[in-house]
């Protein structure tokens, strides 16, 4: 079957020859964590040599003064601790992603903001508590991943969170928004100009993301993204096989051929994102793109 034709806009098309000529940025892989119990373990996941950062998810059930709740399905967290050390003596990054797609969260005040940060500095990141779920290991930040609810105070989360790298050891603040800009729920949060890594979610989202070999409406929103948020880098968010989402997969010959090129012009390219371990142990979609990235 004769592939379908790529269709380019002139500027489109510029920034894909451009990018091809040399403009390009070699990036990393990263990937969310704790979802299918028949993914491995975390140690696992650093182990395959593929991921530069590993999102645990999720931190499900958090703020208006509910008792936060971490959901790692099927997963244990015993032996957690020395997984996460594992990874970060190979200089992968660990962070703890907080949301998801389902589970009861939201922030109803700055204080209710200011009260979640300083749970997640105590329980996950430098502080101490006599509870902490993933035990004695300091994680290297805060993922968010907030896809139900409002927007409202999740700016000023981050700002408490960012607040305590000045305690010695940095806390890395990501977002995964979804693809149509702005997002409706990490807005104003991504308006800060505070996060290190921003992982836009092109899947499930028709109207930005790749379809039958047009990739112009991606490029359209990825050229949109990473000229009008500040951060760190950006990178592609995809899923890493046909059953991680509803829509948007990209076959790998795809992404190396017609999306990557067109991506990694931008200088605030970071690399790409994968949902999830799981699906990418299925598929093996890094270990096809790894050296294209």
């Amino acid at each position: 079957m004769a592939a379908n034709k790529l269709k380019l806009s002139p500027l489109i098309a510029f920034l894909l020859l451009a990018s091809m000529a040399g403009m390009s940025r070699a990036g990393n892989i990263a990937v969310y964590w704790g979802q299918n119990g028949n993914e491995g373990t975390l140690a696992d996941a650093c182990n395959s040599g593929l991921y530069a950062y590993v999102m645990v998810a999720f931190l499900s059930t958090f703020g208006n003064g509910q008792t936060p709740v971490l959901n790692i399905a099927g997963h244990s967290s015993d032996g957690i601790s020395s997984d996460i050390q594992t990874c970060q003596s190979q200089n992968i990054k660990v962070l703890l992603s907080l949301g998801g797609g389902s589970g009861g969260y939201g922030l109803s005040s700055t204080d209710d903001a200011r009260s979640v940060a300083d749970y997640l500095w105590n329980n996950f990141l430098g502080g101490s508590s006599s509870s902490r779920p993933l035990g004695d290991a300091v994680l290297d930040g805060i993922d968010f991943d907030i896809e139900t609810g409002n927007s409202a105070h999740y700016d000023e989360l981050a700002t408490f969170l960012s607040q305590y790298s000045s305690q010695g050891k940095k806390v890395i603040l990501s977002a995964a928004p979804q693809c149509p800009y702005p997002d409706a729920s990490l807005g104003p949060a991504l308006n800060t100009g505070l996060f290190d890594n921003v992982w836009v979610q092109f899947y499930n989202n028709p109207p930005c993301q790749y379809a039958s070999g047009d990739a112009s409406n991606l490029l359209s929103a990825w050229s949109t993204w990473t000229s009008s948020i500040t951060a760190g880098s950006f990178y592609l968010g995809l899923p890493a096989s046909t059953d991680a989402a509803g829509s948007g997969y990209i076959p790998p010959s795809d992404l190396t051929s017609a999306v990557l090129p067109g991506v990694k012009g931008s200088s605030n390219y970071g690399g790409i994102m994968l949902w999830s371990r799981y699906y990418d142990v299925q598929n093996n979609y890094s270990g096809q793109v790894k050296d294209s990235v």
